[in-house]
């Protein structure tokens, strides 16, 4: 039994091996294509870096900044030396501030990170417990209001319920600041915090309502919900203890999803807001045209994303002992 176990134990950590392996060349395949696609867009754009310069530089000028620039080299030829650079950990230097890429995002993304963080933890809790709620009163006012919220979530623009909210919130009622991230003390902090948070949960609140719920529905059907319920275990030890902990499952998975959608959406809100993370910094080098910028921020995202999405791919292998990730 100790040798079976054992080679059990071996062979497991073997497929988990192989499994991290393939992750990880089919990630830096994604990286080098998003890479790739970025830089094309960017130097066969209208314009493109040429546009840097100004339309009064002298000839001497514009011989200076298209060498800088690397413009006298074909775009094959820009991209490789690029990717040589990205490889050892030279994304290059900003344009418009003269400072390394690799710097600005640095100090950008705690901002980034706080926002999306705490905007996930707080769609996750209050989304569950809508989800349980509109679940177990389906087809009742509790659902149907629900349902309603969800829908309305989704459906109005984001810039524009950012803009009504510090309309209401910070001209009219001067409950809360109308940007910036707040001075050191923590009160400050979250009020500052309040709106870009909100904003960006009615993104990601609403479908995990969604899935919470249909899950809920399924799961209570089933024949161990019943087993428990006849045993006389109580209505709410059989809710959250039996169904709840099986339909949280699907839940876990929805999450990788949401997350390039927060990223996504923290560039309109970061915008409107003045939050000074990534998603602002994206924009303002994408006006600056600071091609150098957008791309180490396409590139830092575009990992982020493949990261957290692994991560999520492992968790719910290891909740769903049905599901196996490798």
């Amino acid at each position: 039994m100790k040798h079976s176990l054992s080679f059990s134990t071996i062979g497991e950590m073997t497929i988990m091996g192989q499994f991290l392996v393939k992750r990880f060349f089919q990630s830096l395949v994604l990286i080098l294509i998003v890479s790739i696609i970025t830089f094309f867009i960017m130097n066969l754009a209208p314009g493109g870096p040429s546009s840097m310069m100004r339309m009064d530089a002298t000839a001497e000028e514009r011989a200076a900044i298209a060498e800088q620039l690397g413009l006298n080299e074909p775009v094959i030829v820009r991209y490789k030396d690029w990717l040589l650079s990205a490889l050892g950990g030279d994304l290059g230097t900003s344009l418009s501030s003269g400072q390394p890429v690799i710097e600005r995002i640095m100090e950008r993304f705690p901002y980034t990170f706080q926002l999306t963080a705490i905007t996930l933890i707080i769609s996750v809790v209050v989304g569950v417990v809508l989800g349980v709620i509109s679940a177990m009163n389906r087809n009742k006012w509790q659902d149907n209001l629900i349902n309603f919220g969800s829908v309305v979530g989704l459906s109005v623009p984001s810039f524009w319920m950012a803009i009504m909210f510090i309309l209401l919130f910070s001209v009219e009622l001067q409950w809360l600041p109308s940007s910036g991230v707040g001075d050191s003390s923590l009160v400050d902090k979250a009020k500052s915090m309040a709106m870009p948070v909100i904003i960006l949960a009615t993104s990601t609140l609403p479908t995990i309502v969604r899935f919470t719920r249909s899950s809920m529905l399924e799961v209570i059907n089933q024949n161990f919900i019943r087993t428990a319920r006849s045993k006389g275990a109580r209505e709410k030890t059989v809710v959250y203890f039996h169904a709840l902990k099986n339909a949280l499952i699907p839940v876990v998975s929805i999450i990788g999803v949401l997350i390039p959608r927060l990223l996504g959406g923290a560039v309109i809100v970061e915008t409107v807001f003045g939050w000074p993370g990534m998603g602002r910094l994206i924009v303002e080098a994408s006006q600056g045209r600071d091609y150098n910028l957008v791309m180490g921020v396409t590139v830092f995202v575009t990992v982020l994303v493949i990261v957290s999405n692994f991560i999520v791919d492992i968790i719910y292998s290891k909740l769903d002992p049905r599901v196996k990730a490798y």
